[in-house]
């Protein structure tokens, strides 16, 4: 099994996937059996995908990245990315279905073609990959675990636009879309390792969902949830009672709730607050239901800047693989995350590099991350990263 990483940042799109597909194919010496593309809304999607299946890319897979793209070479501002595994021993496919009226079902059609598609029927793959237009993440996950059962690590992140302006995108070989879910089952020859966290701490308030409504918290304990949150910071939230976009004062105050761990160590899933609406509700990116035990989380600039590597060494550390055995591997960084820390990226870029050994690696900006928790649970979440390593046997 061997990866290939290669970037462009020519903005004419024909030219620059024909140039990063050269670089990967050269690199691999041969054409990649998967290949995973990344690219900005400074590429049209459907550009992306006629391109590269031009070229002959089979088991393809591609998305859009809020503002810049990521490779073990640095970060690319309006750029195209892509990640070749050429793995003969292994199986790799592909499947997509719009999310329509049922998330839930797209997500089991979307998985069954990419099992079709890898001519492993019967099989259980050994990673799920995941893009799927942002706001209907827990579906598309319950829909996969249908088919699969709840085993088999869920991983990837929703596609991102560079203004929340639903310019996003998701494709396969098939075809492009706005509103879709695109899944990649991984058979590889190797070991696939993954770790899903975030660099926040919990604090010491909580409190209880009491009325909600998809992915809008009511109240908490009984409160409007805008107070209760806006207590909680020390008055994060100005306006509160006009309401608005909140997504940049909520960025270092997610809220969390505790989906497993390790003995004494809690691993949470965070969401993001985006908007508070006049009824002093809280709009977020991840669902809550009444009932969920919601905490504070906290963040810091210097915990944000670091955690990228942090978990890229964590997945290593937790499997017991050294990085010499590590082939390549899949980051995803929340947009959120990236946007607070920008001005670092290049030094996470390099300290991902270190972390994984040098390993060729491909990084995208999602608008929703999802990944496996070490307790084994699937789960969407905010203010997420995700490092999954192609591990060599």
């Amino acid at each position: 099994m061997r990866t290939a990483s290669a970037h462009s940042v020519e903005r004419d799109t024909s030219q620059a996937a024909r140039a990063a597909y050269a670089a990967v194919v050269e690199a691999l010496g041969g054409p990649p059996d998967w290949l995973f593309a990344q690219s900005t809304e400074a590429h049209a999607g459907e550009a992306v995908r006629r391109a590269l299946v031009e070229l002959g890319a089979a088991a393809v897979h591609g998305s859009s990245s809020c503002g810049s793209v990521m490779t073990d070479a640095g970060v690319h501002e309006g750029g195209l990315a892509l990640f070749g595994v050429r793995d003969p021993a292994g199986a790799f496919g592909v499947g997509a279905a719009e999310l329509g009226a049922d998330p839930r079902a797209a997500a089991e059609q979307a998985v069954t073609a990419a099992i079709d598609d890898a001519r492993r029927p019967g099989e259980v793959p050994m990673l799920v990959w995941i893009t799927a237009a942002p706001g209907q993440e827990e579906a598309c996950i319950a829909g996969i675990e249908a088919v699969l059962g709840p085993d088999v690590p869920i991983v990837g992140g929703s596609a991102a636009d560079d203004a929340i302006a639903g310019r996003w995108y998701q494709w396969t070989r098939s075809g492009t879309h706005a509103a879709a879910v695109a899944v990649s089952v991984l058979y590889p020859s190797g070991r696939v390792v993954s770790a899903f966290q975030s660099g926040y701490t919990p604090t010491l308030r909580h409190g209880k969902v009491t009325r909600a409504h998809e992915r809008t918290i009511l109240e908490i304990d009984g409160t409007p949830a805008a107070e209760v949150y806006d207590r909680w910071t020390g008055g994060a939230l100005p306006g509160v009672r006009a309401g608005g976009n909140v997504l940049a004062e909520s960025t270092m105050f997610p809220l969390g709730r505790r989906v497993g761990g390790i003995g004494e160590v809690a691993s949470y899933r965070l969401a993001h607050p985006t908007v508070v609406r006049p009824d002093k509700g809280i709009e977020l990116f991840a669902s809550f239901e009444v009932g969920d035990e919601l905490v504070l989380m906290h963040g810091t600039y210097e915990a944000l800047a670091t955690r990228t590597a942090r978990v890229a060494a964590d997945a290593l550390t937790l499997a017991g693989v050294g990085t010499e055995a590590v082939a390549g591997a899949l980051v995803v960084m929340c947009a959120g995350c990236m946007l607070a820390v920008r001005a670092e990226l290049e030094a996470i870029a390099a300290e991902v590099r270190a972390a994984l050994g040098g390993a060729p690696f491909i990084g995208c900006f999602t608008f929703g991350e999802q990944g496996c928790f070490v307790g084994g649970e699937n789960r969407h979440g905010n203010l997420m990263i995700s490092v999954t390593a192609l591990v060599r046997t």
